[in-house]
């Protein structure tokens, strides 16, 4: 949360002498890759196919191979290159191919190429009311306003497919909050102001495959899928296997199912995040299930199962990743492939939420389990350094370049502008919620607002460092445009789509345009990542893709600055254009960048 490590080297560092490898060239079947520093040993994957050494001609400063004749066979399969020395081991390249050709236009790419995604998180009863008919609050004077049902369903999701929005902002994958049915009654206290809380949100469940009825039907749920399948957009679904509700038939039939609500020593097992993550209680009305019994993993997997072969899911969230054993996402992911992903040939996806280390977050994403998981400690790290004025880049280019080591430099984890759990970033960009503050309680006891305009333009440079690093980006609604809030559930105010301030408007045609600009070049979404400057203001890095080049550049000191990057040979440098209107000038391989305060722009060829 904003602090960092005193860190003491030992002899030589070995930033320096690593293997670094790009995507150099390619004609017909030959793929050539660079290497910068010394490799000792070259993999080669086809799929998970090691290739031969002898298949690769190894020249000083290149590799050379051929894509294998059996690719033709396949619409999408991906070529992936390591190197190492005894340094340790280099950065990955990720190279798609479309029936053995290497692919180079994201037209190109369908939307199972989760690489180029861009995600939308929207809490259902918090974003449209498309059918006032199953609006039910609960009847309960103990519950504020805040914390009850608002009315948004998935008709109100489905008209704002229908209308064009998410079309317009150029989002092709939808995140749903839970959708199963909640309880009826008041639950949990917060103690000043006094106040209970309904299960708006979702993550109450009392049944695991019954849609809650404030939130629609079965049949409005699959007119949403379809219609966000016919606008080429996925839709994935936030599901709730750790905890149940204590009046879910689970916990009513087969108490002995739940872990343990006391410890040894006869206190509560509630909220021990990280002393006993795989037993403790959410609340003392949230039974955690012992999903280390195969008789509980079986049912609850066949519920997720449930949701992507009847209603054509294209993947999950999954709420609670670290509190679950190993043995319940790999029964879960078998089952997907053996009833989905093999028979029907879709690539499903998977992305957990797990807040911790990178080693905890990391076993959970392979082959067997998640795809991904979303990088908290990226996040926590922008927060601080776009908010904050004189909080260095050098923490956020570390913290991501962490990441990068932990899980590869073209890796599916997702890169959040906010969630349900978190303070609007806005709101501390602009000052009017603080930092050392409960931020619960100042959701309470006063309107939080925005305050300072500039937030406006961090939030964008927030939103464009998501856009333009490896990953998933992820957008919580509101964040396209600045709305503000303290924590939940003041975070989780009703959507806006209208009456827009100019600020407001201004940063939603900024995001617009990003991710446009994300999704129809290649190269920020399989390109190279490479850091090309940074100080405490200014910070800038490359994503290259064969020959083509994106040149991202941030400076977050209050006064225009240039930035000096090197532009690397094998790109021609005649045909780069500012997408931002930055001025710039090229003299050899050098160009310089004049970049507003605040600010940001991206130079692409």
């Amino acid at each position: 949360m904003g602090g960092f490590n005193s860190l003491l080297t030992v002899g030589e560092s070995v930033d320096n002498v690593l293997p670094v490898l790009n995507t150099h060239k390619f004609e017909e079947n030959l793929i050539a890759i660079g290497i910068k520093n010394k490799a000792d040993r070259i993999f080669v994957f086809w799929q998970n196919y090691l290739i031969p050494d002898d298949e690769i001609i190894k020249h000083d400063n290149l590799i050379t191979f051929s894509i294998p004749w059996e690719v033709k066979k396949y619409k999408r399969s991906w070529i992936r290159i390591w190197a190492d020395n005894k340094y340790g081991i280099s950065n990955d390249i990720l190279i798609p191919l479309n029936k053995g050709s290497v692919i180079t236009q994201t037209k190109d790419l369908s939307r199972e190429d989760w690489e180029a995604s861009v995600f939308y998180f929207l809490m259902i009863d918090r974003f449209n009311n498309g059918n006032t008919k199953n609006d039910s609050p609960v009847d309960d004077p103990e519950i504020l306003p805040k914390a009850n049902y608002f009315g948004g369903d998935l008709v109100g999701v489905t008209q704002k497919i229908n209308d064009g929005y998410f079309k317009d902002l150029g989002i092709n994958t939808i995140w749903l909050s839970p959708i199963t049915q909640n309880p009826l009654g008041a639950y949990g206290l917060w103690p000043e102001p006094r106040t209970k809380f309904s299960g708006y949100h979702g993550y109450w469940p009392i049944s695991s495959s019954n849609v809650d009825f404030r939130y629609g039907t079965d049949n409005e749920l699959k007119e949403l899928i379809e219609s966000a399948h016919s606008q080429n957009m996925n839709v994935i679904l936030d599901y709730v296997a750790n905890h149940v509700h204590e009046l879910h038939p689970v916990y009513l039939e087969h108490p002995d199912w739940a872990t343990d609500l006391y410890l040894p020593d006869g206190s509560l097992n509630t909220e021990k995040w990280d002393e006993y993550r795989l037993t403790t209680w959410f609340d003392t009305f949230l039974p955690t299930l012992d999903l280390s019994k195969a008789e509980v993993v079986e049912p609850m997997t066949d519920s997720a199962l449930y949701w992507i072969q009847n209603f054509q899911m294209d993947g999950f969230r999954h709420d609670a990743t670290k509190h679950i054993p190993e043995v319940f996402w790999r029964t879960l992911t078998r089952k997907l492939k053996e009833n989905v992903s093999v028979p029907q040939n879709k690539r499903l996806y998977q992305v957990g939420e797990t807040y911790g280390n990178r080693e905890l977050i990391n076993s959970y994403v392979n082959s067997g389990m998640m795809n991904g998981q979303f990088d908290f400690g990226v996040y926590d790290q922008a927060v601080g350094v776009f908010a904050r004025d004189n909080e260095s880049f050098k923490k956020l280019a570390g913290s991501l370049q962490e990441s990068l080591d932990y899980y590869g430099y073209h890796n599916l984890m997702g890169y959040i502008s906010g969630n349900q759990d978190k303070p609007r970033f806005i709101s501390f960009a602009g000052g009017d919620l603080k930092f050392d503050e409960d931020a619960k309680l100042a959701g309470w006891t006063r309107e939080i607002g925005v305050g300072d305009p500039k937030a406006y333009k961090k939030l964008q440079s927030l939103n464009a460092f998501n856009l333009t690093i490896p990953g998933i980006p992820t957008i919580y609604y509101g964040d396209e445009f600045g709305m503000p809030g303290a924590n939940d559930p003041d975070n989780r105010r009703m959507m806006r789509f209208e009456n827009l301030s100019e600020k407001e408007q201004n940063t939603f045609e900024v995001v617009k345009k990003l991710i446009k600009l994300r999704r129809n070049n290649i190269q920020l979404i399989y390109g190279d990542y490479e850091l090309l400057y940074l100080d405490k203001y200014t910070y800038a890095f490359s994503r290259t893709y064969f020959d083509k080049i994106a040149i991202v550049l941030f400076n977050k000191s209050p006064k225009p600055l240039p930035v000096l990057v090197e532009i690397p040979d094998r790109i021609i440098k005649d045909n780069l254009q500012s997408k931002f209107n930055s001025n710039f000038t090229i003299e050899g391989n050098k160009m310089q960048v004049i970049v507003e305060g605040n600010s940001f722009e991206i130079i692409i060829n």
